[in-house]
């Protein structure tokens, strides 16, 4: 069954794929032959993943965009397709994360705001941009799309002075199931990938500053670890590939079994 994880000859957009977990999910993308564009807001970062990048498939790039501007999702995702012609799959990584030294009390409006603007709007720009092209395509006889939304384990269980950034993820919860009914006419899948405690940037300050949060979690987690961005390269494969044609409307959570206990 090796060939059917071959993703060659299909075209992957991944925000926030310059870093952590959507990093960790374009570098499995381009082992298994996917062209992928890799989106983020940092040049900077945008230059060094793609440095990564590069060795592990022949078709790779890196694109400028800050998926809360409309116009800055179109013009990239023009340009996407203008490199490689077609886009099957996109992976709406994109997002911010929470002060969790505030309290919902203290939670100032523009930062409430900005959580939206980010987590839930850029997806919604993103997975438009994305739909209509694949819309258009089956409509040709070429029905073929995949759509992945990064969620968080936070929409699941109750996260102290997390209460925007829960919010959000629940939306796109809700957002990836009604999308998969929706499109499921069209060869089109949705699902979101939930993580749990990933060693990222975003999580950076509690998984390596806070000793009374490890001594927390950890305990809670029956893998006994946190989790890395590798760890989210399978099920990007799995869910870009043919083999997932009938797996559409689900929130699939990588989170160690944190959940589960």
């Amino acid at each position: 069954m090796a060939h059917d994880f071959n993703l060659t000859g299909r075209t992957a957009i991944v925000t926030g794929g310059n870093g952590g977990i959507g990093l960790g999910m374009a570098k499995a993308l381009a082992r298994a032959g996917c062209a992928v564009s890799i989106w983020g807001r940092n040049a900077e970062k945008n230059h060094a993943a793609l440095a990564a990048l590069s060795p592990l498939g022949p078709r790779v790039e890196a694109r400028t965009c800050d998926v809360a501007d409309r116009a800055s999702v179109e013009a990239a995702f023009a340009a996407t397709l203008d490199t490689f012609g077609r886009v099957d799959g996109c992976f709406a990584n994109a997002g911010v994360g929470t002060s969790m030294r505030r309290s919902f009390l203290d939670r100032a409006e523009d930062e409430w705001r900005r959580m939206f603007a980010v987590n839930i709007d850029g997806v919604f720009h993103v997975f438009q941009a994305a739909l209509r092209h694949m819309v258009k395509r089956a409509e040709g006889g070429d029905r073929y799309g995949r759509l992945v939304a990064t969620s968080s384990i936070a929409s699941l269980v109750g996260v102290p002075r997390g209460e925007d950034y829960a919010a959000t993820k629940a939306g796109l919860n809700a957002l990836v199931r009604a999308l998969a009914v929706e499109q499921a006419r069209h060869g089109v899948t949705v699902n979101a990938i939930l993580p749990g405690w990933i060693d990222t940037e975003m999580t950076a300050d509690s998984v390596h500053n806070n000793e009374k949060f490890v001594a927390n979690v950890i305990p809670r987690i029956p893998a006994r670890r946190f989790g890395t961005p590798d760890d989210f390269g399978g099920i990007a494969v799995y869910l870009m590939s043919a083999l997932s044609s009938y797996h559409t409307g689900d929130c699939l959570v990588i989170d160690g079994g944190y959940t589960k206990t």
